[in-house]
């Protein structure tokens, strides 16, 4: 089977570390601090706002709410349901598992017939439906907070800042993953042409599976999406946390 070039190890993120081992280009290490970075990344309208959530007292709450399962319960659901949904996805489905399918360019096994097109359309809307389910999880999860107490209100409002100001970013950065994913592709495609010509000046054909790059590009492709996965769920596995912290100091 083609395996991906191997590179230089990446520190990092299981999100980082993938896309670095499956692109062609080397990724140094930052020397700066992650206060450093976010310092280029916030303007000073950004500063203020955040300053403002920070400082500011939150508007007196006429009941508190109480932080039950069903908050989390959902958020498990949304993830499973998610990752289920990237895990059956045909488009990303390994080839002999679920028999050849024209519409993916199967049919003979062979690489002119695969187009990545196909690949990008689905990456794309399994991007699009990740962010909206985590986007949505937010912003219920930081309305519960900000009915809670002065604390968890301010939390929740620093939660709003951070998302307005890092949320573009973040948004042009994940779009650039479709075009990483689709050099990865081209090469998988280009090592395979590449053995079974030498297999054939060699007359040696025997251990070579056509097509074999494509489940690997699949699975790969599959994994970066798990992986995305992860990082659209930190912000809400990190309200989560806030809200289980507070639920459970109320209770002592």
């Amino acid at each position: 089977m083609v395996q991906a070039p191997q590179r230089t190890s990446v520190r990092g993120p299981t999100f980082i570390r993938l896309l670095a081992r499956l692109t062609d280009v080397g990724v140094p290490q930052s020397r700066q601090s992650l206060s450093d970075r976010l310092g280029h990344w916030l303007d000073w309208t950004h500063a203020v706002v955040l300053s403002t959530a920070l400082d500011g007292k939150p508007s007196a709450m006429d009941e508190a709410l109480i932080f039950g399962s069903a908050e989390e319960d959902e958020c498990t659901r949304v993830r499973t349901s998610l990752a289920n949904a990237i895990a059956g996805d045909r488009a990303f489905a390994i080839a002999r598992q679920r028999g050849a399918d024209p519409s993916f360019g199967e049919e003979g096994g062979t690489n002119e017939m695969v187009d990545y097109s196909v690949f990008r359309q689905r990456y794309l809307a399994i991007q699009r439906k990740i962010q909206a389910a985590t986007g949505n999880l937010r912003g219920r999860l930081r309305d519960t907070l900000a009915q809670m107490t002065e604390d968890t209100a301010r939390l929740a409002a620093v939660d709003a800042a951070m998302e307005r100001a890092l949320s573009p970013r973040e948004q042009t950065l994940l779009a650039h993953v479709p075009a990483l994913l689709g050099d990865h592709f081209e090469r998988l495609r280009q090592a395979e042409q590449d053995t079974l010509a030498d297999a054939q000046i060699s007359e040696d054909t025997s251990a070579i599976l056509p097509g074999a790059w494509l489940d690997v590009f699949r699975k790969d492709a599959q994994n970066v999406l798990l992986a995305e996965l992860d990082v659209r769920f930190q912000p809400v596995e990190g309200l989560l946390a806030a809200l289980r912290t507070h639920s459970l100091v109320s209770h002592v």
